[in-house]
């Protein structure tokens, strides 16, 4: 049987596990929102409208599919 002190072992270990996992989440958004931002940057000074195109059409499936992920991750988590 867990005592009041596993308890609040395990609390503090978790509370540590999400702290970390919002740093790398927020790291990932940053890096992620810079690679969209770069892509876009190279499209709009690109001379080549195929390679534009194509540089644009990435950025704009970064964005969607981070959208997506982040309705996921909301969808499937529990309200606190």
């Amino acid at each position: 049987m867990a005592t009041q002190a596993d308890i609040a072992a395990a609390l503090a270990t978790l509370t540590d596990s999400v702290a970390a996992q919002t740093t790398v989440t927020a790291s990932l958004t940053t890096y992620i929102q810079g690679i969209v931002a770069q892509l876009a940057a190279i499209g709009s000074t690109s001379t080549d409208t195929t390679t534009a195109a194509a540089l644009t059409a990435l950025a704009t499936q970064i964005t969607a599919n981070t959208a997506a992920d982040s309705a996921a991750m909301v969808a499937n988590t529990s309200a606190a």
